[in-house]
């Protein structure tokens, strides 16, 4: 077995316990793994524990055995391999690497998932507040520590209510007594540490350790004398507290921290737990005392406040009180279909029926016939169920963790009806509900059932399926025996039109709307062609073809029909023959195009002539010397032999005229971006790949001849002025364009460039002259036989391949393969001798 892929997967129960010697390994093994979540770590959280576990010293061998001792499950051992792999090669594909963490002792301490390790003292702040932020994460909820977590909830104590009359008196209360009615006097007075005050008239009166509602009567009893009026009711006494003192009270125990507190005397025993932050995960939240005077005086039930909202044991706090808060008794865990799943604090006396109430009782997806539960024996675990009748009686037991799963997705009484009904869905399962009542439920069969075989869908007794045929027409009409319905029955009716191909027909040619339509009974051609939009234009109404499929072709003939035709004549009217004509399924009809229609075609002329413009083709066999006549021929400066014919189709059509305007960007785009002659090679093909070369001068001297060519939709004939200039370019060294001059040759213009440059391929430079035709040079013996040169044309050199040299270790594996075939011959040659 792999145990480093184990120790991986262990990371998740073990990481927390971190920075542990060897030594201390014992304790890791007392942890409980049953409630690992791996779900709930971030991929940080995966990182950071990685780097504690492999500073823990652990041996590895041990792992897999701890893990399944310790309840570890294995769908989260599972979960984790797939997080721990994918961490790690995330990592590698980053390149990040894991430090190892170096780890002190830290202080212990134990919550009711076991033992854990704190997270010990690092240099490294983060990683340990990442750490403990994932040990966190682990923990399960233990219910009522939330309260004292979060410090939005706040028990500070209004010191603007009214005074009770169970407030105790003590010394430097501030008493405020008003006397009003008959007669009125006001004293506000402080209690002495003696506990007393002292009333002008009425004397020294001792109020502390009383109440306020006990002060009242002893102050009234002294004041009665002076003022009468308060026997009779004429006069009345009002005794308040106002400036409220300070007490210190003393909080020990599992509380979060322990100490002493100075409070406002107004203050409870929740504003003192309030202030100190609770209990810790090993106090009591059902038992904490206060303790007066070495007597207890009140206990309070924390979940009497958040279950029921009950503060009746809230007891308001005295000086030098103290708060004790002992450690729990008794925790379970209740995990699953509950509303509130989380650890509880049970007494003695409680079932499992009050620890559901603790949990808010099962949610609607509960299984509520039995819970498992998993409890600790002396020596080991043990598995249990608890049934519904027994949640009364069951006592729960410290360490106990309950499991409430959710029901099964399934139905104990549905039916299912699919296909050619009108409410095809699920049903319940009636008792004694037959075939032909779901079908009556389901509003009866669609006028498309194929009724003649319909089938039942049954789960068997040994979970296999089997198909019951029926015919279900019959059914419904009870000529056979009805058939009861099982629980999980699907019943499938079929359509006809789900049990043959799609039934269309399809028109094409010179109607408005081509394309594929749906068959119905008796259509006829003219009906299709309506819905085709009727006759093009250009359409003919006779000898439209329609080709039908053949069903019974002979296959063992060579020359047996694939298809069979018919041609129809009708009108534009659609009528007689059109109308008679009746179309079967997947028939293909076809209306042509009528034999004498024409549209418009036109040829642009543009340059030296006397009406350049569009001009549409008049017959078949215009030429291009009939189009020069018609634009009132040429001009003074005009040059034919510059002449050209662009035949790239017909550019008045949008979708063509754009296609254009993209290649010419393009061209411009190579032609800036070119930084070499192979870009330039690139550009000057793709533009004259749509000329035709031309020779207007013979044309126009002999015209009906064939280089006078028949005009094409879409032809552009150019005719430009007078050109005077050569362009030389490609690999020269300094590409320019030079005059003309009929006395030069081909190696003047290149001299006039600078010559040919280091990389020129000579022997393929050519020439693309002004009408768009190329001449290129042709080899003669050991001499370049260059073409002539000619006023507008342009010359270029391309660039010959660039060749890689040989590596030194190529260049001796040649010699050293020449030298041995060398031997070899040298050798044979000896033996013949």
């Amino acid at each position: 077995m792999n145990y480093k892929k184990l120790f991986y997967l262990l990371i998740f129960a073990i990481g927390l316990a971190v920075n542990l010697p060897s030594a201390k390994a014992q304790s890791i093994t007392q942890q409980n793994f049953s409630n690992v979540r791996v779900d709930e770590l971030t991929d940080d959280q995966i990182r950071q524990i990685i780097k504690q576990v492999e500073s823990s010293g652990l041996p590895e061998s041990q792992l897999e055995q701890m893990a399944a001792a310790r309840g570890m499950q294995p769908s989260e051992i599972a979960k984790l391999r797939a997080r721990v792999e994918a961490v790690k090669a995330k990592n590698s594909a980053s390149g990040d690497t894991d430090a190892t963490v170096k780890g002190k002792d830290g202080s212990r301490s134990r919550s009711f998932e076991g033992e854990v390790e704190e997270i010990a003292n690092s240099d490294d702040k983060k990683t340990e507040n990442e750490a403990d932020a994932a040990l966190q994460a682990l923990k399960s909820k233990i219910f009522g520590k939330e309260l004292f977590a979060n410090a939005s909830t706040t028990f500070e104590p209004n010191l603007r209510l009214a005074t009770p009359l169970n407030y105790v008196i003590g010394t430097t209360d501030q008493l405020l007594i008003d006397i009003y009615g008959y007669s009125e006097a006001n004293y506000k007075l402080t209690v002495s540490p003696e506990g007393t005050i002292n009333i002008p008239y009425a004397g020294i009166i001792t109020v502390g350790g009383l109440t306020v509602e006990a002060a009242t009567a002893r102050i009234r009893s002294k004041l009665s004398p002076i003022y009468s009026g308060l026997n009779s009711g004429n006069t009345k006494l009002s005794v308040t507290i106002g400036n409220i003192r300070s007490i210190k009270v003393i909080l020990t125990g599992e509380v979060m921290k322990p100490g002493t507190y100075t409070l406002p005397s107004l203050a409870t025993l929740f504003n003192a737990l309030y202030s100190s932050g609770g209990p810790t995960d090993n106090g009591s939240f059902r038992n904490i005392e206060v303790i007066r005077n070495g007597k207890k005086v009140g206990t309070l039930d924390v979940y009497d406040f958040l279950l029921r909202g009950d503060l009746k044991n809230n007891i308001r706090l005295q000086d030098q009180d103290l708060i004790r808060v002992p450690v729990y008794q008794k925790r379970v865990e209740i995990v699953g279909e509950v509303k509130r799943p989380a650890i509880f604090e049970m007494k003695s006396n409680e079932t499992f029926k009050d620890l559901l109430a603790f949990a808010g009782g099962f949610t609607e997806r509960a299984y509520k016939a039995r819970v498992k539960v998993l409890g600790n024996t002396d020596t080991e675990r043990k598995i249990s169920d608890i049934l519904a009748k027994d949640f009364d009686s069951y006592v729960p037991q410290s360490g106990d963790k309950y499991f409430v799963n959710e029901i099964l997705d399934r139905f104990e009484n549905r039916v299912t009806i699919e296909g050619a009904v009108f409410r095809p869905g699920q049903y319940e399962l009636e008792p004694g509900m037959s075939l032909k009542t779901l079908i009556q439920k389901a509003e009866g069969l669609k006028e498309d059932a194929f009724t003649n075989r319909a089938y039942i869908t049954r789960l068997t007794d040994d979970l296999n399926t089997e198909l019951i045929p029926f015919d279900a027409r019959k059914i419904m009409n009870g000529t056979v025996a009805d058939i009861p319905l099982k629980r999980e029955d699907v019943i499938s009716i079929s359509s006809i039109f789900d049990l043959r191909e799609e039934y269309k027909v399809t028109i094409n040619g010179e109607v408005r709307r081509p394309g594929e339509f749906g068959f119905s009974e008796n259509m006829s051609l003219g009906e299709l062609i309506l819905k085709a939009g009727g006759f093009s234009e250009s359409a003919t109404p006779q000898r439209i073809e329609i080709s039908r499929r053949v069903k019974n072709s002979d296959a063992t003939s060579a020359s047996a029909r694939t298809a069979e035709v018919f041609q129809v004549d009708a009108d534009r009217n659609l009528s007689l023959e059109a109308s008679k004509f009746i179309l079967e399924p997947f028939d293909i009809v076809t209306v042509r195009s009528s034999p004498g229609y024409e549209t418009q075609k036109q040829v642009k002329i543009e340059g030296e002539v006397l009406y350049p413009g569009y001009y549409t083709i008049t017959k078949k066999d215009e030429r291009i010397s009939d189009l020069i006549k018609r634009a009132g021929g040429l001009t003074a400066l005009s040059f034919t032999d510059g002449a050209s014919l662009k035949r790239a189709g017909n550019f008045d059509s949008q979708l063509e005229q754009e296609k254009e305007n993209q290649k010419v960007q393009q061209f411009r785009r190579i032609q800036k971006n070119a930084k070499d002659s192979t870009a330039l090679d690139v550009e000057n093909l793709a533009v004259r790949n749509n000329f035709v070369g031309i020779d207007l001068t013979r044309i126009l001297e002999k015209p009906g001849t064939k280089k006078d060519l028949f005009l094409e939709n879409g032809d552009i004939i150019n005719v430009p002025r007078q050109l005077q200039t050569v362009k030389v370019s490609g690999e020269v060294l300094s590409p320019n364009t030079v005059i003309f001059d009929k006395n030069k040759g081909f190696k003047s213009y290149i001299a006039n460039a600078g010559g040919f440059s280091q990389n020129a391929l000579k022997r393929r430079s050519y020439i693309i002259y002004a009408n768009g035709s190329v001449r290129s040079t042709k080899k003669f013996l050991f001499f370049n036989n260059y073409p002539i040169v000619r006023s507008g044309a342009e010359i270029f050199v391309p660039k010959q391949e660039e060749r890689r040299r040989l590596t030194p270790t190529e260049t001796v594996g040649i010699i050293s393969g020449l030298a041995s075939f060398g031997a070899i011959v040298l050798g044979v040659m000896n033996l013949l001798k």
